[in-house]
């Protein structure tokens, strides 16, 4: 691909490489191989689920060792509500549908209620005028705000939004000795608010909840951009002729969190918030997410200790090979038997020195997304992996088997650890996997457009990771998809 030199300039000052612009541009032509999966992951076969009895222990093990550790709430935060107003939009527009019904008859239900009363000047029964109240620039420009300045949940001293929802959540499980760290990542347009927002209610929860936040915010980063084609795989130009990049996903939030400085980090959704009496069963499962994670980092720093040793035993060898396998559900790739003991160590090393995330669960009931399953990797071996339905062959009868048996379905509900045994934090690109991505079509000034997503935060940014998937309740996942998402029990007051 022929690049001018003032493409060669754009496309450095966005942080970017040649190189790296013409892989994304073969990605284009080529397309991204399917990821091949070998079943699902299922309780007992890849997920463990772990008995009532066990929970409170557990979870006391937790807060044992939380005041010594340093520890991190990381939540993407930038999306655009626009999605969960479609129907409003829609509506606006003269199309209605029974959403839009079930919006207006119960409009006092919502938590924002109070705040569009006071921006509206007609009647509630004038339906376009409460709409344009709602969604544009002249009332509360909830069409165009991000979901975590929006008031989702109704308090008797008033409403609270997705951002508030997680400061009390953080004070919970990501307190280190009274020390709550959070970090949003948010678009740069909205930042300022974000942060005038956190300015304005920290104050009120630090006194209500006995803890101190340290409350941060990154964008995602430009040089993560990418570029975008023509329908016939050429460089998509924009009026003025020069390149068009586009941000390229969740996935490339791997960048921001590489440079979080954590021992543990827990990750969730900015719509997934629940009012406070619903909030105990997500504190007990993100403690007993972060126990199992520790739990396993310890055994690997033990299992990495005994191979220090150039004479580690046959029988320690047993006891790792056993570990990846059952534990890690890590196989090796064929032929690993017929492997020299030095080779057969190798990879025992290669496979253990891995950042380590511990993975929620819910029951599949029908959300449309990613599942766990074991799938085979670029180097033979296979592995638990969180896969989207675009990353799996469904024309092909076996794949399409497999990813109908699922039973669990991909919530977002991590906690991760990011350093090595003697604490130096791990690279975090260099663990993902850059044959995973999406081409999605899109247009722009009325030209259609072929746009790259880079792999998933959770799924190819993540491939080669030391991975373990844990059954949670139903009960932790309440995305908004939708405004009248809203209404729904578990978002209205007890």
């Amino acid at each position: 691909m022929q690049f001018t030199e003032q493409d060669q300039h754009q496309i450095l000052s966005q942080g970017a490489t040649l190189d790296l612009v013409e892989k994304q541009i073969k990605h284009f032509v080529d397309n991204f191989p399917y990821l091949p999966v070998i079943k699902a992951a299922t309780v007992g076969d890849g997920i463990i689920r772990v008995s009532e009895q066990d929970l409170d222990g557990i979870v006391t093990r937790f807060d044992r060792q939380a005041a010594a550790l340093s520890l991190m709430k990381f939540v993407p935060a930038s999306g655009a509500a626009t999605r969960m107003f479609k129907s409003l939009f829609a509506a606006l527009e003269g199309k209605n549908d029974k959403s839009v019904d079930e919006f207006f008859a119960r409009l006092p239900d919502f938590a924002f209620y109070d705040a569009l009363k006071a921006v509206l000047t007609a009647d509630e029964s004038d339906r376009p005028a409460v709409l344009k109240a709602l969604l544009t620039e002249d009332g509360l420009d909830y069409g165009s705000l991000p979901k975590g300045l929006l008031q989702f949940h109704q308090y008797p001293e008033g409403p609270r939004t997705p951002v508030e929802e997680h400061l009390v959540e953080g004070a919970v499980y990501a307190n280190s000795g009274g020390r709550v760290r959070i970090h949003f990542t948010v678009s740069p347009e909205h930042r300022s608010r974000f942060e005038e927002l956190i300015e304005r209610v920290v104050p009120d929860y630090e006194a209500k909840l006995g803890v101190t936040y340290e409350v941060t915010f990154s964008e995602q980063k430009k040089a993560t951009d990418t570029l975008s084609v023509n329908p016939d795989n050429t460089p998509f130009r924009n009026s003025d002729g020069t390149l068009l990049f586009r941000p390229a996903g969740h996935g490339a939030l791997i960048e921001n969190l590489n440079d979080i400085d954590a021992d543990v980090v827990f990750i969730k959704n900015i719509d997934n918030v629940v009012p406070d009496a619903l909030k105990d069963t997500t504190y007990t499962y993100k403690k007993v997410l972060g126990t199992l994670l520790l739990d396993v980092q310890q055994q690997i720093f033990r299992f990495q200790e005994l191979l220090d040793d150039d004479l580690v035993s046959e029988g320690y060898l047993a006891e790792i090979d056993d570990f990846l396998r059952i534990t890690l559900c890590t196989l090796p790739p064929d032929g690993f038997d017929q492997l020299s003991q030095e080779e057969k160590v190798d990879y025992y090393r290669r496979k253990l020195d891995r950042p380590v995330r511990a993975c929620g669960m819910v029951k599949n009931v029908g959300e449309p997304g990613g599942g766990p399953f074991w799938a085979r990797n670029a180097d033979g071996s296979v592995s638990l992996q969180i896969v989207e339905s675009a990353q799996i062959d469904l024309n092909n009868p076996k794949q399409k088997q497999i990813f109908d048996a699922a039973t669990h379905f991909n919530p977002v509900d991590l906690v991760c650890s990011l350093k090595n045994r003697t604490g130096v934090k791990y690279n975090l690109p260099a663990y993902r996997d850059p044959q995973t991505g999406f081409i999605t079509s899109k247009s722009k000034d009325g030209k259609e457009l072929k746009a790259q997503e880079l792999p998933g935060l959770w799924n190819g940014a993540m491939a080669d990771w030391n991975t373990v998937f844990v059954e949670v309740p139903l009960i932790t996942f309440n995305p908004v998809k939708t405004v009248n998402d809203l209404l729904r029990k578990e978002h209205q007051p007890a």
